[in-house]
């Protein structure tokens, strides 16, 4: 239940445990929860570092748990902090990814010039694709933002994703948050896992990105304008910032079967707080809706629930609220 924020089963238990008796030593707690004594050992190392646990003033040399309104709201604030520090860095990940990658738009199509080559066409593309597909050896990461995905797109990646999982390949796909709401994209995720794949999503993400083996990737040249093609690299530096690009979009994101934080009294929902920062540094419905992968009715549905909850008249009013409550 505590998993979410970052409590394994075994240190949630010792956790309880201490709740219900704080006098009980290892031996007791082993015991109780059927748990080993190393076990029960390193659960309250981790409690003691996570300041769930404190010393006994009581009893010198115990510990006593600290009530979980306490002790929780300091994890979740430091959860809050570590986004905010992985949002940063995925933040000047994205801004290099896209700088290196509009270095190559101008490369003849097709034509493959120091490791990189664009290609231009659906055809070429998807040729590229099931080449890089056919000659995995380890895995295969991968970014699909925008929702939903169409149904052309799941028919051509269906039997490279079946004989690649097939084989063994790890494969590791985050969609964005809305692709949730389709139940075609979130029918052909479940079959991913069911497979042996591991999919996540997150409200916001990078480009759509591809990477075979940490050694080839394949990016948009320009997302915004598919005609310019898609850019197919193996430079060594290329690859890596992307490998980071997504590694940090991945430790961000959540797995497809773990639900989405529910809207409470105390704060937004992940997309909901992505919705007020988009539209808080000027982004409009429009682009705003884009970005998450949802519609534009969907974005207008969530902003005058935020303002309802917030008992805002204006968006204006609404953003100075949510800054006075420490969302933005």
């Amino acid at each position: 239940m505590l998993q979410a924020l970052g409590l394994g089963a075994a240190v949630e238990a010792v956790y309880r445990g201490m709740l219900a008796d704080p006098s009980e030593g290892i031996a007791e707690l082993s015991a109780r929860l059927g748990l080993t004594q190393t076990q029960v050992r390193a659960s309250l190392d981790q409690l003691v570092d996570l300041g769930l646990l404190r010393p006994s003033r009581d009893s010198p040399g115990a510990l006593r748990a600290v009530r979980p309104e306490l002790g929780l709201e300091v994890l979740l604030r430091r959860q809050e902090t570590e986004v905010a520090r992985q949002q940063k860095e995925l933040a000047h990940s994205r801004a290099a990814a896209a700088q290196v990658v509009s270095e190559f738009a101008e490369l003849r199509p097709n034509t493959e010039v120091d490791g990189a080559e664009r290609l231009v066409g659906m055809d070429a593309i998807q040729n590229r694709l099931e080449e890089l597909a056919h000659g995995l050896a380890r895995e295969c990461l991968a970014i699909l933002p925008g929702g939903a995905l169409s149904e052309a797109s799941m028919e051509a990646s269906r039997p490279l994703d079946r004989r690649a999982l097939a084989r063994g390949i790890e494969m590791c796909s985050v969609y964005q948050d809305s692709a949730r709401n389709d139940p075609a994209t979130l029918a052909y995720a479940r079959w991913l896992t069911e497979q042996g794949g591991q999919v996540r999503t997150s409200p916001l993400l990078p480009p759509r990105l591809l990477v075979f083996d940490r050694t080839v990737a394949v990016v948009p040249i320009d997302p915004d304008n598919s005609r310019m093609g898609a850019l197919c690299t193996s430079a060594p530096g290329i690859v890596a910032s992307l490998v980071t690009l997504f590694e940090q979009t991945w430790e961000a994101a959540v797995p497809l079967g773990a639900d989405r934080p529910r809207a409470t009294d105390t704060g937004p929902t992940g997309p909901e707080l992505e919705l007020l920062r988009l539209l808080a540094s000027g982004m409009t419905d429009e682009a705003a809706s884009k970005r998450l992968g949802v519609s534009l009715r969907t974005v207008r549905r969530q902003m005058a629930a935020l303002m309802e909850r917030l008992h805002a008249t204006s968006r204006f009013e609404a953003g100075l609220k949510a800054a006075r409550e420490g969302w933005l």
